[in-house]
């Protein structure tokens, strides 16, 4: 029989002296914590896990149009100024402060298309159905149901959009023919056309003024310049665009909404491809518009919800909706960064907060640096699989969460399909072509 006996050497764990005994000097610097990571990482979570608790985006809303909203103008020196553009030819200016409006009026003959400022804020320019470019005064002007217009000029084609320059006294409109306006004239400068039927959106370059570009029913979309006589270049797409915005702080870049659900940020240094393709919109994208930091977009869809994105990111980081609302035509980011206001069909519009958990009014110093800190943080974990899924999650109304299921399920048809063709074709005759590269049927000079 074997027997072991457990056997210690006390010189292994006994001192000898107390002699080689050390002091441990101990760091309170919180940075060097043995559980520095982790504590960070339950700090993380739980700001994230806050951010869902205290996402309330809905601000408010402007009741007061008789018919559904079509477009927005920003007053672009006082930021509590905004004006909208009804079905029915009315134009209202309101008070976002107190969320009333202030001016009333019919302003033209059928839809109002388009709403811009002179730069100097003391005019704002309207375009309607009734071919007429109209002048307003937007200081000092003579409040009434019978208000009448500084300047009316009448153009030989219908305008369906219009787009003001930024330092000059130009402004561009579009319709049959794309023309270039001098506010103290009343015939265009240059009338610029590439065999298009309607041109149906403008809008001018913020960053290289003379440059702008229009949305055309020929699926393409057209880039102009105020100093040449002729367009530039051309492109057209698998499906038309319905809206086109430029990059406030990117000159080179642009987004348009598209009627396939998706929206596409260009480069104009190469246009064979789009840099980014934004996805989520079950249904045709209608407007877009930039924040004035140039990293953000917001877009209105027919599917009821606006959406909002990152610039460099392909999917919506933030979704908005409400029972009541319908299709949204018009979408609009304020220039102090912090709200956002959305134009519908059932003759409403609604002020939300660009960042949905942000807390609104006077913030102690205290405050700002937790916010800041949470916010550094958030963004250091962001990747780990628990804060990520919780941040990514959205509720959405059950019709758009089947639409975007029966979508999924399409592209993966259409991915396997295409995989076994190539499968069970001669190896080159059936290339694998990116989604990207799909987008861009044509460029022409």
């Amino acid at each position: 029989m074997k027997v072991k006996v457990i056997s210690r050497n006390p010189d292994d764990y006994v001192r000898e002296t107390k002699l080689d005994l050390h002091k441990i000097k101990r760091n309170y610097d919180p940075a060097l914590h043995p559980l520095e990571s982790a504590r960070e990482y339950v700090r993380a979570l739980n700001a994230t896990k806050l951010d869902k608790v205290f996402a309330k985006p809905f601000v408010g809303n402007l009741d007061g149009h008789r018919d559904g909203i079509y477009c927005f103008g920003k007053h672009p020196k006082r930021l509590s100024i905004l004006n909208s553009g009804g079905y029915d030819g009315e134009l209202r200016i309101w008070d976002l402060t107190s969320r009333k409006c202030v001016r009333n009026f019919v302003a033209h003959a059928g839809f109002i298309r388009g709403i811009s400022y002179l730069p100097s804020g003391e005019k704002f320019l309207t375009v309607g159905d009734d071919k007429t470019i109209k002048f307003w005064n937007s200081e000092n002007p003579d409040i009434g149901e019978d208000e009448q217009p500084v300047n009316t000029i009448l153009s030989k084609t219908i305008i369906t959009g219009i787009s003001h320059h930024r330092e000059d006294q130009l402004f561009a409109t579009c319709g049959e023919v794309c023309y270039i306006w001098d506010a103290t004239r009343n015939d265009p400068l240059k009338t610029l056309k590439w065999g298009v039927d309607t041109l149906h959106a403008i809008s001018f370059n913020q960053v290289e003024k003379s440059l702008l570009a229009t949305c055309a029913s020929d699926r393409s979309i057209i880039f102009y310049d105020t100093r040449q006589s002729k367009p530039l270049r051309k492109i057209i797409l698998s499906m038309r665009s319905n809206k086109l915005a430029w990059n406030p702080m990117e000159a080179f870049n642009f987004t348009v909404a598209n009627e396939d659900y998706n929206l596409y940020t260009f480069d104009t240094r190469q246009l064979k491809n789009p840099i980014k393709i934004h996805y989520d919109h079950v249904s045709a994208v209608t407007d877009i518009d930039y924040s004035p930091t140039g990293r953000e977009f917001v877009s209105g869809s027919y599917d009821r919800t606006i959406r909002i994105y990152e610039v460099h990111k392909s999917h919506s980081r933030e979704v908005y909706y409400t029972k009541r609302m319908q299709h949204v035509v018009c979408v609009g980011w304020s220039f102090d960064n912090k709200y956002i206001y959305s134009g519908s069909d059932e003759m409403n519009i609604r002020l939300w907060k660009a960042r949905a958990s942000e807390k609104l009014g006077v913030k102690a110093p205290r405050e700002v640096a937790n916010f800041n800190y949470q916010n550094a943080i958030k963004e250091k974990y962001a990747a780990h699989p628990q804060i990520k899924r919780i941040a990514r999650h959205r509720h959405v109304p059950k019709n758009i969460y089947n639409a975007q299921k029966t979508l999924q399920a399409i592209k993966n048809k259409q991915k396997r399909k295409e995989a076994n063709v190539r499968a069970h074709s001669k190896p080159g005759t059936v290339p694998f072509v990116p989604v990207k590269n799909k987008v861009v049927i044509r460029e022409d000079e």
